[in-house]
């Protein structure tokens, strides 16, 4: 979900230069379609994600990547282990999705997480929705901040 409403965030906000991709930290869902309650969310927010397909992250793919958002305490350890194989000058910068929101930036990781709602109903998916979207504007503070030419006076 994260992946596609940051996209439609970006997008909205003007913000073209900047990929956003999502990847699993295990291989439980490799080649698997997005859950269709996930799909419904998206789908009842005008975004749509039908040709998400789940895929593992590789440490290669990392030293391409600036910033890296872990969605809970578990991605996050499993993220840091994956960065000690990449030289600190290649490593991106690793944070948790909801350390973007301001009520919880001083927050724990584990305070941080947004738990997967895979094992819930639709009332979990749309706890993530509210998750996801209290961070959002702080992401796009931060990529502002980080991507684009300053303007002058």
């Amino acid at each position: 979900m994260a992946e596609y409403m940051l996209r439609t965030a970006l997008r909205d906000a003007g913000i073209s230069d900047v990929m956003v991709s999502s990847s699993g930290t295990s291989n439980g869902e490799v080649d698997k379609p997005i859950d269709p309650r996930a799909a419904a969310i998206l789908q009842s927010h005008g975004i749509n994600a039908e040709e998400h397909v789940a895929q593992l992250l590789t440490p290669e793919e990392l030293t391409g990547m600036n910033l890296v958002l872990a969605m809970d305490e578990d991605h996050h350890h499993a993220l840091e282990k994956m960065l000690q194989s990449i030289a600190p000058e290649q490593r991106p910068e690793l944070r948790m999705m909801r350390s973007f929101d301001a009520s919880l930036a001083k927050s724990t990781h584990e305070e941080q997480g947004i738990y997967d709602p895979w094992f819930g109903d639709s009332a979990d998916f749309r706890l993530c929705w509210q998750m996801i979207s209290s961070a959002i504007p702080g992401v796009l503070d931060y990529v502002r901040a980080h991507t684009m030419p300053s303007r002058g006076n």
